[in-house]
């Protein structure tokens, strides 16, 4: 992996973080739950592009699949599997698996 990437990834990893922390900032002062909800979709979308950037052909190995997974276990922990039920299709493929 070049330097830069390695950067980047970094980087999207702190920015992650820090809105993780804005957000459960934010929760204990009661904001808004707009508010918050504008934190975790802007989360939401980090998140997805870390993933998608470990998934990509010059980084994509077993070990960047990890990484993704440490990732997802770290800021959306599974508390109970009937989180993947909630959407119908999303049921249908975690039954798949």
């Amino acid at each position: 992996m070049k330097k830069v990437e390695v950067l980047k990834l970094i980087d999207l990893v702190d920015e992650i973080r820090k809105l993780d922390e804005l957000i459960q900032q934010s929760r204990a002062k009661k904001t808004s739950d707009f508010v918050i909800n504008q934190y975790e979709a802007k989360k939401l979308k980090l998140v997805g592009s870390i993933i998608t950037e470990l998934a990509s052909a010059p980084i994509q190995s077993i070990e960047s699949y990890l990484l993704a997974q440490k990732i997802l276990n770290k800021y959306y922990p599974i508390e109970g599997n009937d989180e993947l039920l909630k959407g119908d299709d999303i049921s249908k493929i975690a039954a798949a698996i």
